[in-house]
């Protein structure tokens, strides 16, 4: 593959079955869609973690979270572990970011990058100090936030979106053109669709109240009862604030973040084609995870479901196949050796136990024998959470609770749990080996829970930290924090 710069475009929560690529029959996201029809789509990919800050951090070290211990969206990335820009930058190439990191922030931290332009970093460096609390789980104060504020309008994120486009087109047209020497890499990370669900008029109004579906298994009757599920359920009460008026102005609101979003992304590109970069650039859009929006009656992340482990992941661009979909099972650890060949540096220096498998080579029908993993051990969780995709089935393993298997041919929508059917005690317990050959969850889950206990100590124990409040959502720069 010939080196070529890389422009790295990540959402924040977008559920990889909103947008038309995926087959979405009302959302309208006609510049994702084009990327994915001039290049290659990952329909089976997936988030190291369905929560923002150890999926981010993962994503920049190329590790699984249990090979580098951020569990939480209370223990951010500080760039202690080389990622893929401190390894480029030593090699000489120009690493960028524009907009949302969920890294620490501490002054002095060297995150990597050879300029951060409007980053977005945890709340104060401590981030959500609540989802320490591992047992007895507090119920969150600011859940009500989700189902009041959705409809129409501007937010503190649309604006910081915005922002980042804007200063991505500026970078394109007048930083791009002085690094030719060698590719460079710019990370462009947005804040939507992530709630608050409220979405510029122009998007919002889109998608017509009436036209919006109510989410599947949302009636009390239909939801699923597993304890973990209940667990989350319990302590982020997002569903209790719903009626049917406010659940479908929910909705169109998050397709309309999908649009707003999309619609960003589309200036972008035009940008590349412009300035003529578009011939030695290729793009890679993903997500850092998905959303439930209702789904079963949950809202947010943390749950291993399609609709929030699962994450969109697109690459276009030159000596990239065109219109080529994969359904080879691929992880946000992939990335690493794909950035890495991307812009010619895939040499034996740049890994050290790097799981990941090339992206470009599952595009052209490489088939790594290996189980993807996505792993869980936040807020509103008392136990670790595992998933693998093993062919056709995911299994989600809890260390305190029964597991989940679901049949992902038969049954996409995973609507039936078959982990209670003695028909499949053999996958079962294929299943279950095989996430044990890539870890031992009890201790992953017993050394992340040390680790939060450690931290909470350090933040003044349990009351102090539920005297500190809820984090509805890490506000960003220059916008102020509230805390409740």
């Amino acid at each position: 593959m010939k080196p070529a710069n890389l422009l790295i475009i990540m959402s924040d929560e977008h559920n990889p079955k909103i947008m038309g690529a995926s087959g979405h029959e009302i959302v309208k996201t006609p510049n994702i869609d084009a990327l994915a029809a001039g290049g290659t789509m990952f329909s089976s990919a997936y988030t190291t973690c369905p929560v923002c800050v150890p999926a981010r951090a993962a994503f920049a070290v190329g590790k699984y979270v249990h090979q580098i211990g951020y569990w939480d969206n209370a223990d951010a990335y500080e760039g202690a572990i080389p990622s893929w820009h401190h390894r480029l930058r030593s090699r000489g190439h120009r690493v960028v970011s524009i907009g949302k990191l969920h890294f620490r922030g501490h002054p002095g931290d060297d995150n990597g990058f050879s300029e951060e332009i409007i980053p977005m970093n945890i709340i104060e460096g401590k981030g959500d100090l609540m989802g320490l609390l591992r047992k007895d789980l507090p119920e969150r104060g600011l859940s009500w936030k989700i189902a009041k504020l959705a409809g129409p309008g501007e937010t503190p994120y649309t604006a910081y979106d915005r922002e980042i486009c804007t200063r991505t087109q500026i970078w394109l047209r007048e930083e791009a053109p002085r690094y030719r020497d060698k590719p460079w890499v710019l990370f462009v990370s947005f804040v939507c669709p992530h709630f608050p669900l409220v979405a510029p008029a122009e998007f919002y109004y889109q998608y017509p109240l009436d036209k919006m579906p109510l989410p599947k298994q949302y009636a009390q009757n239909e939801r699923p009862g597993h304890p973990y599920l209940q667990d989350y359920a319990a302590s982020f009460v997002y569903d209790r604030f719903f009626d049917e008026a406010k659940l479908r102005k929910a909705i169109a609101a998050y397709y309309g973040l999908c649009s707003f979003l999309d619609d960003n992304v589309g200036k972008i590109l035009r940008v590349l084609a412009d300035t003529g970069l578009a011939g030695d650039t290729r793009i890679l859009y993903t997500s850092d995870h998905g959303d439930n929006l209702g789904a079963r009656g949950l809202w947010g992340k943390s749950t291993m479901y399609e609709e929030v482990a699962g994450v969109p992941l697109i690459i276009n661009g030159p000596d990239i196949p065109k219109g080529v979909r994969i359904s080879t099972p691929a992880n946000h650890v992939d990335t690493y050796p794909s950035i890495m060949e991307c812009v010619g540096e895939d040499r034996p220096e740049m890994y050290d136990g790097h799981p990941g498998y090339s992206l470009f080579k599952l595009a052209v029908g490489g088939r790594p024998d290996r189980n993807v993993l996505s792993e869980y051990h936040g807020m509103g969780s008392t136990t670790g959470a595992f998933m693998i995709r093993h062919g056709q089935y995911k299994y989600v393993h809890y260390v305190a609770y029964r597991p989940q298997l679901f049949d992902l041919e038969t049954d996409p929508e995973e609507l039936r749990d078959l982990a209670q059917d003695s028909r499949y005690a053999a996958v079962l317990a294929e299943c279950r080996a095989r996430l044990h050959a890539i870890c031992d969850p009890a201790e992953v889950d017993a050394r992340a829970k040390k680790r939060q206990a450690e931290l909470l100590e350090q933040h003044g124990g349990r009351e102090a930290v539920i005297q500190r409040g809820d984090l509805g959502f890490t506000p960003p720069p220059g916008y102020p924090i509230v805390l409740g």
